[in-house]
């Protein structure tokens, strides 16, 4: 079960500015959040895993680990097909793996010596990075930069069918906080506590462009 907090005392926590991992996490776990149709997140939420005849592994998939970024994406569950959002438990050592095999989606030439190295690196990998403006719950953008990782081919399927531990609905509680995100009283809204993300291997933090 997720542990919640108000947003206002979790605001007074985390960091204003950088790239950073906001994450809902203990020491073996961390949570990531997807957001689907009914019919997906109701096979998802039944067999605890990804699949089904409406799921297709054929195609990108996106996971994020900060709560308020996906309420964005998702408007707090009312985008189509995005109805039904899920909080994904998997092990660090698995999250890290993933980490370790992102590519940015786009060049930056901080991170790689050459668009060849760069294109090289797509090629080979099956993680995509990006780093986008972090969001209020009114969708307002802030300084600091939320992380999105898209996983395709083998590493989704391992994700999908494997890795995950533990999958929770999150729909009820997300449509109970959109009431307090539209309306503006923040001091009653109630967001999942979550910290900052030590990558355990400094090299995959610097490569992925934490800072």
């Amino acid at each position: 079960m997720i542990i919640t907090e108000l947003y206002n005392n979790s605001i007074k926590r985390l960091p204003l500015q950088g790239q950073h991992i906001i994450a809902y996490q203990d020491n073996s776990d961390i949570v990531v959040y997807q957001a689907y149709s009914h019919a997906i997140a109701d096979y998802a939420v039944e067999h605890q895993k990804l699949g089904g005849v409406y799921y297709s592994y054929n195609r990108m998939s996106w996971i994020k680990p900060n709560f308020l970024w996906m309420m964005y994406r998702c408007g707090w569950a009312s985008k189509p097909n995005q109805e039904r959002v899920l909080a994904i438990w998997i092990s660090r050592e698995d999250f890290e793996a993933i980490l370790q095999q992102a590519v940015f989606s786009s060049f930056s030439d901080t991170h790689y010596v050459s668009r060849e190295e760069w294109r090289k690196e797509l090629n080979e990998k099956e993680v995509r990075l990006q780093w986008d403006p972090d969001h209020d719950p009114a969708g307002g953008k802030l300084a600091r930069r939320a992380i999105q990782l898209g996983m395709k081919g083998e590493v989704l399927k391992r994700f999908g069918q494997q890795q995950i531990k533990k999958i929770e609905d999150l729909t009820g509680f997300v449509k109970q906080q959109k009431v307090y995100a539209d309306s503006g009283t923040w001091d009653q809204l109630q967001v999942p506590v979550e910290t900052v993300y030590k990558v355990n291997e400094g090299s995959v933090a610097r490569a992925i462009g934490i800072n």
